[in-house]
């Protein structure tokens, strides 16, 4: 009798399970705008995207290759398809992020990347995403962001090729080479100068419950009183006489007072100023950039974006393959070894310094 309960038990679980399942009802909006290793990358920290696969679609070439789609001819885009969940993030708020990585006024391809496989357009899946891409189109180009019309392509979604596995998640695999391309495609220049702020208006993966701002009186308790000068009071710290001026470990830096994941020891370099220099933050969302006029001139502040700590300044005087020096005030900062990563709730960045050690 008891072996029949259990097993009648189990069989309902399952039966609950498959109807969880079931009612988890996810949507697919698929995407062009130039290189899809660029592409991946915003989509991947959204709430509520589950997926973001690069792939080729628009064109009649069945299962094409990398090569046969960068030559041209075969009528395909290189493009990313994201899997949704309307429940958490809606078709709308997915298109806005769409125009902020690209540039909709050129017909001819985007940044770098020149030929019609490279052009922009958005592929949709149904009546309803059409309606709500030639919308924001026609917002777009009505905004008055731009000289020259908007010329994004609004097509119907045809077959979709995954493009090959090394291509998937190529900004996670390739870092260096990824930040290289991307720097010198002259996207991020572009997209800074047409959106500035409003680039920051987007629901990252990073912006959750636990990166929150404790209160005054938490911080003067928690943080000893140069962290809390530096982070609340825009102060600065001697050179050479802090923590991780010259930390030469692996892992991680995030934010002394809420633990955003900030800058990676990757891209940490002797700078020879005595602070420790980043050529890039870890996740760009988390940081904001703020023109800066104390002591009479003008530089640009870095702060955290959740718990609005003071960082640091930016300079453009740093190495390849940004050209840029974030120098930061190790008192805004923990370091995390990576093999601490995991145990410290930060284990989806354990793969960087994976594939470091393969590389070497």
């Amino acid at each position: 009798m008891l072996k029949i309960i259990i097993l009648f038990s189990f069989l309902l679980l399952l039966i609950m399970q498959t109807r969880i399942y079931a009612d988890t009802k996810t949507e697919k909006a698929t995407f062009a705008g130039g290189c899809f290793w660029c592409m991946e990358t915003p989509f991947e920290k959204l709430d509520g995207v589950t997926e973001v696969i690069s792939g080729y679609t628009g064109g009649k070439k069945v299962n094409p290759t990398y090569e046969e789609v960068s030559y041209g001819g075969t009528g395909h885009l290189e493009s990313v398809q994201i899997i949704y969940d309307p429940s958490k993030i809606t078709y709308s708020e997915l298109l806005d992020v769409f125009w902020k990585q690209i540039d909709p006024t050129d017909p001819n391809g985007q940044f770098v990347d020149r030929g019609s496989q490279y052009r922009s357009a958005i592929f949709y899946h149904n009546d309803e995403q059409k309606g709500f891409a030639e919308k924001s189109k026609e917002e777009l180009d009505k905004s008055g962001k731009f000289r020259k019309p908007v010329v994004t392509e609004i097509i119907l979604a045809s077959a979709f090729y995954k493009a090959e596995e090394y291509h998937q998640d190529y900004y996670k695999k390739n870092p260096i080479r990824y930040k290289f391309y991307r720097y010198n495609s002259g996207r991020d220049q572009y997209l800074k100068k047409i959106w500035g702020d409003e680039m920051q208006k987007k629901v990252s993966k990073n912006n959750n419950e636990k990166y929150k701002k404790p209160s005054k009186e938490e911080l003067q308790k928690k943080l000893t009183p140069l962290q809390y000068k530096v982070t609340q009071e825009e102060a600065t710290e001697r050179p050479f006489a802090n923590e991780y001026w010259d930390n030469h470990r692996d892992g991680i830096y995030v934010d002394i007072v809420s633990g955003e994941p900030l800058f990676s020891s990757l891209d940490k370099f002797d700078s020879r100023t005595g602070w420790p220099s980043f050529t890039t933050p870890l996740v760009e969302e988390n940081i904001i950039e703020k023109e800066d006029r104390s002591f009479f001139t003008v530089r640009t502040e870095v702060r955290s974006k959740n718990a609005d700590s003071h960082l640091g300044h930016v300079f453009d005087d740093g190495p390849k393959p940004t050209g840029l020096r974030y120098c930061m005030n190790s008192a805004s900062l923990r370091f995390i070894p990576k093999e601490d990563l995991e145990k410290e709730g930060y284990g989806q960045y354990v793969k960087l310094f994976e594939n470091k050690t393969s590389k070497e």
